[in-house]
């Protein structure tokens, strides 16, 4: 009875993909995965990492810049730290004196703040909504999850009390189960956090099911066993349900069995995921 589901375009499903009736745990990062707040973070942090950058001989600055975002996206889940340490060690190899990674930390910060400010202070002042800064369809998805009685955590890599905030002002708190899982030192770890909340819970991994935007929580959620639902959302156009293919091709190669672009198709999704249904294109 139950035909496989005509889901869009905007999720791809990998060929090892198998569904997990078993699933009781769901794990989301923040930025890029459900805020869009610091939409943009890597092109500013690019521009950075490309202005230190010694130029090689007849390189042009763009060059340098996609080398950037290639270290940055290889990156992208860790703590920002991570992707300052590995400018310091490009300046290094290019013979350059680079300073130390926490002053360009604080430089990236100082940066990126510039951008997020005036949009968290818009949705504070009521004069744009909350939605416009969550991935289309993230509320009504994270509330299907819920009665489906599954449990919700969020992990993020971002420093703790930035996520506290930033939580509560998209109005994302009900969904949750404590704690928020934020960057409080240098031990942070997404690894640490799935760990934990496998032991919590007395799970195996998988009964995990984790959405990020990084290929960190991705990789780790793979190495315990886990589904990984990769989100490539196109940042510069959300709502138009596009993959970012650059994203897409970082999450598969990180072992995502699927990725969406948004969950405008949640509930739908979440049923192929349990196995209710086959994915789009096999026969029940």
């Amino acid at each position: 009875m139950h035909h496989s589901l005509s889901l869009s375009g905007s999720i791809e499903f990998a060929p090892a993909f198998e569904p997990r009736p078993e699933i009781r745990v769901v794990l989301f990062d923040l930025d890029g995965t459900l805020s869009l707040l610091r939409s943009g973070w890597a092109e500013v942090m690019a521009d950075l990492y490309a202005g230190s950058l010694p130029a090689l001989p007849g390189e042009s600055y763009e060059a340098r810049r996609q080398l950037a975002l290639q270290d940055i996206l290889s990156l992208n889940g860790r703590q920002t730290l991570h992707q300052m340490i590995r400018l310091t060690e490009r300046i290094r190899e290019r013979g350059g004196r680079p300073d130390e990674p926490e002053s360009y930390k604080r430089e990236f910060l100082r940066r990126l703040t510039g951008a997020v400010e005036p949009r968290k202070e818009a949705v504070r002042r009521g004069t744009v909504p909350p939605e416009r800064w969550l991935v289309p369809g993230a509320r009504a998805f994270l509330r299907h999850l819920r009665e489906r009685g599954l449990v919700l955590y969020l992990a993020s890599g971002t420093d703790a009390a930035a996520v506290e905030e930033e939580v509560r002002l998209l109005g994302l708190e009900e969904f949750f189960a404590r704690p928020l899982f934020g960057a409080r030192d240098e031990s942070f770890t997404k690894a640490a956090v799935i760990e934990e909340i496998l032991r919590r819970h007395d799970l195996r991994g998988r009964q995990l099911l984790a959405f990020g935007d990084g290929v960190v929580e991705i990789g780790d959620t793979c190495a315990v066993g886990g589904l990984a639902v990769g989100v490539a959302v196109d940042e510069t156009n959300p709502g138009r349900g596009r993959l970012d293919e650059a994203r897409v091709r970082a999450l598969r190669a990180a072992g995502a069995q699927v990725v969406i672009a948004d969950y405008s198709e949640g509930p739908a999704l979440l049923r192929v995921l349990l196995g209710e249904v086959p994915p789009p294109g096999q026969a029940s």
